[in-house]
């Protein structure tokens, strides 16, 4: 039996920077917070994944479920949790997602603590495109006030000890470019399918 393998389409990604990022009322729309360096200044992850590709991901997967996406750039802090929070803080539906550069993300609602969330993805080594897709649609389905199953993911002890010198790298950098007290800053992307 003859295996066929389904391409990926191909995709151009651009993002750019507009006005300070606003509260809104929209309840359907989860936001998405990038850290500092997040496609500006890094452009992969642990892993060599590109940040154009996860952020992709994350939009489908929270477009799949029918509800709006925004994005902004959180410069503030190059903490995941806190850019979590910011973005749940400036979402109408209350929930948002974290990312820094490195790929560790986190799912986070307005009314937590900051270093409480619904969910984390620690080990960014071990995530894949198809798991930030999923970490889109179950944003969306906390912002629809569902309770869904938690995001599968792999853990892999050694994960840490293997990534510990290249994390802090990437961590050092990411903070290289925070701006203390600076506001969120609003993301336009624009993608655009290539044919093959």
């Amino acid at each position: 039996m003859e295996q066929t393998t389904r391409q990926r389409p191909s995709f151009t990604l651009t993002i750019t920077e507009g006005e300070t990022a606003k509260i809104d009322a929209r309840a359907d729309e989860v936001v998405i917070g990038i850290g500092p360096a997040f496609d500006k200044y890094q452009h992969k992850t642990l892993i060599d994944m590109s940040h154009k590709e996860i952020l992709n991901e994350l939009i489908a997967g929270v477009e799949e479920e029918g509800l709006h996406a925004r994005v902004v750039r959180i410069l503030r802090t190059s903490d995941v949790s806190f850019m979590a929070w910011d973005a749940a803080n400036l979402s109408g539906s209350g929930i948002g997602i974290g990312i820094q550069s490195k790929g560790t993300t986190v799912i986070h609602q307005r009314d937590l603590l900051p270093l409480s969330n619904l969910e984390l993805f620690s080990q960014a080594p071990l995530l894949t495109l198809a798991t930030y897709r999923q970490i889109g649609k179950n944003a969306a389905r906390y912002a629809r006030k569902e309770s869904p199953s938690p995001v599968p993911v792999v853990n892999d002890q050694m994960v840490r000890p293997k990534f510990m010198a290249k994390a802090a790298l990437f961590h050092i950098k990411e903070t290289k470019h925070v701006v203390q007290d600076a506001p969120p800053v609003t993301i336009h992307v624009e993608v655009k399918f290539v044919r093959n």
